[in-house]
């Protein structure tokens, strides 16, 4: 279990910004955040000081200004929590816990890092992808959703000179089809070691990480199930890993043990009928 100090702060709202349909760009002043953070880590958040809603929110962070001492979120609204921070107007507050979690870790120097990220699981690749170039590593990401509406993103990454490949599954923006189908052809055409990074709906992870499995490829994915706390005390957010040479599955807080884990070590629901499934067909060949 990774346990940090993590600072919990009545944080002031800098700046907000509007981006198409339910999708907004939250700008909050904690230095702590600011300072520390990495990308794959998260903040549980909720607006002002009011007992509704009674829990903070987990979202990713997308960016961070130690100078400024700010951190921005990108934030799709969806439900009570999430219609409380787009609400607040610059200088009301929210109280903030984090950073939290385990970031996402980077790949050797000479492996290509390819992030794969279905709608708002794009948020804490602006950071990795910051952080990689930073480090004079190589990463493209991968960005896909159900309609260019869902890719708010994709212009604000392009001019921040994020390498992208973009696919929607109505054919409305770059490629037609699910994302990982751009990324499938990138692996087909470009041989050279390659790492996979992955945040966005469960059903992408799985595919992405049995990819990785196909491929004989490392890989790494932001899982995201319900929390409550984001310390490991409600026991809400539970996964299921295997670790290598354990005989049995067990269970991990995505808060203290995540969001990100190894693709190799995460049991999806289904997966030993899937596995099953699988084997059955190879041996019918």
């Amino acid at each position: 279990m990774i346990v940090r100090m993590v600072a919990n702060r009545m944080v002031p709202l800098v700046a907000r910004e509007g981006l198409r349909g339910p999708y907004w760009l939250l700008t909050f002043r904690h230095p702590e955040v600011a300072r520390e953070a990495r990308a794959g880590q998260f903040v549980m958040i909720k607006a002002g000081t009011s007992p509704e809603p009674p829990l903070r929110r987990p979202f990713s962070i997308m960016t961070v200004d130690p100078g400024d001492e700010t951190f921005t979120l990108f934030i799709k609204e969806v439900g009570p929590g999430s219609a409380a921070l787009v609400a607040l107007e610059p200088g009301e507050i929210a109280q903030c816990l984090g950073p939290l979690g385990r970031p996402f870790a980077a790949p050797p120097s000479d492996t290509e890092a390819l992030l794969v990220a279905g709608g708002y699981g794009v948020a804490p690749f602006r950071l990795f992808a910051r952080e990689l170039e930073e480090s004079g590593r190589r990463a493209r990401l991968f960005y896909g959703g159900r309609t260019s509406d869902d890719l708010p993103l994709l212009e604000k990454l392009g001019a921040a000179g994020v390498l992208l490949e973009a696919a929607t599954e109505d054919g409305s923006l770059g490629r037609r089809g699910r994302v990982t189908a751009p990324l499938v052809d990138w692996l087909e055409s470009h041989p050279g070691p390659a790492r996979l990074y992955a945040c966005g709906p469960e059903p992408m992870l799985r595919a992405v990480a049995r990819l990785a499995e196909e491929r004989g490829l490392e890989a790494e994915v932001s899982l995201d199930p319900w929390m409550g706390c984001g310390l490991g005390t409600c026991l809400g957010c539970v996964v299921e890993v295997q670790d290598a040479g354990d005989a049995r599955a067990r269970y991990r807080c995505a808060c203290t043990e995540g969001p990100v884990f190894d693709a190799a070590r995460v049991r999806w629901p289904g997966e030993e009928a899937s596995r099953a499934r699988r084997a059955t067909r190879e041996t019918k060949r």
